[in-house]
């Protein structure tokens, strides 16, 4: 399985791509930004993005993907700080199939990533 990990910290994209290879998928692609993911996007059958992000942020981001006729349909999920019922429900109201606040552990997100990728 193809996953793009898309945050701005060089250490949480280091930190979600090792909790990843440990449950066992290990072709991943990074970006910093939504704008650098746009690029990114061939093949991808997995997203995880953040939601705080400058250039473009993982919102306007995922609304971008969803308007893609290839990529409509690939499982996205939000991994952000952002706790708020108001912010969960709107990411899911834009196409995000699965949302995670951080911090999170390994054992939740490899959950969440296996639930998407069935």
């Amino acid at each position: 399985m193809k996953i793009l990990v898309v945050d701005d910290s060089a250490t949480m994209r280091r930190i979600i791509t090792k909790n990843l290879n440990s449950a066992g998928y290990d072709d991943i692609t990074e970006a910093e930004n939504g704008e650098e993911a746009l690029g990114k996007l061939e093949g991808i059958q997995l997203i995880l993005t953040d939601w705080n992000m400058p250039v473009m942020d993982g919102l306007t981001f995922v609304k971008t993907v969803r308007t893609m006729d290839a990529y409509k349909d690939v499982p996205i999920m939000m991994i952000t700080s952002q706790a708020a019922k108001k912010e969960v429900i709107e990411a899911l109201k834009n196409g995000v199939n699965d949302y995670l606040v951080k911090p999170f552990t390994a054992g939740t997100i490899a959950e969440k990533v296996k639930g998407l990728a069935e």
